[in-house]
């Protein structure tokens, strides 16, 4: 603890954003770093605690009072080996992660978290400007062969596990590019690009090999695939999106909300999109459906595209303005937040269900709503109602379906290698003990999202190495692999 009486003298301060007039003229990021000295004096306030929650709230379990004093002392070089023994890619998850860490920090008790992301962030950062962050190519190689099926952040850090461990990794992709959707599912404003290809090109150094463009159950057969690795690992996306089968549900302008940001994702990349398919929110009214991080991004992206109005609606009750700390701390509390996208310019509804899609000529005009109260039923469980009258319309040019994933696709790969699932639709598998992470099927093993359904990035990179690990013990009999 290199500060005892750091969190009493020093007030919590975090990074800035650009102003809205500014950076909703383009897609760069737009959060505005603080200074070295600034973060180190942030550091100072960690309290080094005799139980550190954070480590809990951190689902790779981060070791953050020790970055934290390294931060305070600036020894930068020292942090980045500190966090890159739990992380393999804390520039992502120092943009993108929602920091349930410091929900579990001991000074949220006061509302003044430490800025644990910010710190994490500002680490790597510093690292790569510095030139410290440097292939890991392994000294022997052991002659085993491993398939990786998805190339999104549980993918990319079981092959990066597994190619430091000396085998030979092939990362499998569907889409054009390498990166699931941490490329194609989050706005480069909120993750630019660039980071991305800066760790492939390192894990290209340590020996990963990766094949965009090829969908395994398609363009390689399941198969083929088991005969040709000694393991494979599943660890795409639960890419089957939650429908809203209502009436009107056909009407050209309802989209599925990630087919929306894919294909801007892919314009701002420099693709060209034919106008025939174009999805663009340009001069229209915009409502999207589901109040989670999906639905944000295409607030922001809607923003981006010159949209004149957008409006959100969530089917759940607005939640408080502040929790109860005596009943969540140290877990994530339910409360109002208001992300950056919604900051830029949008109405935001709850407790509303949507009764039908309106249009003319095939296309979108509006959407027929009605208001919902949530009750609980003698057994405890809560039940949603309509209100009787509270009908009414909202004019609609364009709706992005953002109401969540519910399992991976079944078609194709799972049906054709043959794993069983369980009862929500995942890959059915565990973590833990002699069949962590090891499906129904010999030698295929499963993680992130594909296992345990929609999640976070940090959670998929958490199962991603530690998926690694079973499948290095799987093939060497034991593993030197961390957990």
């Amino acid at each position: 603890m290199g500060k005892p009486t750091g969190f009493m003298e020093i007030a919590r301060s975090d990074r800035s954003y650009a102003p809205v007039s500014d950076r909703i003229q383009n897609y760069k990021e737009f959060v505005i770093a603080l200074s070295d000295d600034e973060v180190s004096k942030q550091g100072a306030r960690c309290m080094d605690c005799g139980i550190p929650y954070c480590h809990n709230g951190c689902p790779i379990n981060n070791i953050i009072p020790d970055f934290n004093d390294l931060a305070y002392h600036q020894d930068w070089r020292s942090a980045i080996d500190v966090l890159h023994s739990t992380n393999n890619f804390p520039e992502f998850t120092g943009r993108i992660c929602p920091a349930p860490c410091e929900a579990a920090c001991t000074l949220n008790l006061t509302d003044e978290p430490v800025t644990i992301k910010t710190i994490e962030c500002a680490t790597i950062d510093r690292a790569w400007n510095e030139g410290w962050v440097q292939p890991q190519v392994p000294e022997h190689r052991t002659g085993k062969r491993v398939a990786v099926v998805g190339s999104g952040p549980a993918g990319m850090a079981c092959a990066q596990q597994l190619a430091r461990a000396g085998h030979e990794v092939h990362v499998y992709e569907r889409q054009d590019r390498i990166g699931g959707l941490l490329r194609y599912g989050i706005p480069d404003f909120k993750l630019s690009k660039s980071l991305i290809d800066r760790r492939i090109s390192q894990m290209r150094a340590e020996g990963v090999h990766f094949h965009p463009n090829t969908e395994i159950g398609v363009d390689k057969s399941g198969d083929e695939l088991l005969s040709d690795f000694d393991a494979v690992a599943l660890t795409g996306g639960a890419e089957a999106p939650r429908d809203l089968p209502i009436p009107g549900r056909d009407l050209d302008g309802v989209h599925f909300a990630m087919d929306f940001l894919r294909q801007n994702n892919k314009r701002v990349a420099g693709d060209k999109i034919p106008r025939a398919t174009e999805i663009h929110a340009r001069g229209l009214n915009v409502v999207v459906i589901g109040g989670g991080d999906t639905g944000s991004d295409c607030i922001g992206t809607s923003i981006r595209h010159g949209a004149i109005a957008v409006t959100q609606l969530e089917i759940m009750p607005q939640p408080p303005e502040r929790e109860d700390k005596g009943l969540t701390w140290p877990n994530w509390p339910l409360k109002m937040r208001t992300s950056s996208s919604q900051e830029e310019g949008c109405e935001r509804d709850f407790a509303v269900t949507t009764k039908a899609f309106l249009g003319e000529n095939g296309k979108l005009t509006g959407v027929r709503c009605a208001r919902v109260e949530w009750t609980k039923d003698d057994a405890g469980n809560w039940r949603m109602n309509d209100i009787e009258g509270s009908e009414f319309e909202i004019k609609a040019d364009l709706v992005t379906l953002a109401m969540g994933f519910v399992h991976p696709v079944h078609q194709g790969m799972l049906e054709q290698i043959g794993v069983q699932l369980d009862p929500r639709g995942n890959v059915q598998g565990a973590t833990e003990g002699a069949q962590a992470y090891k499906t129904s099927m010999d030698k295929v093993f499963a993680a992130g999202d594909m296992r345990r359904g929609q999640s976070l990035v940090v959670w998929a990179i958490r199962e991603g190495r530690q998926c690694a690990r079973a499948i290095d013990e799987f093939l060497m009999g034991t593993t030197d692999l961390p957990r």
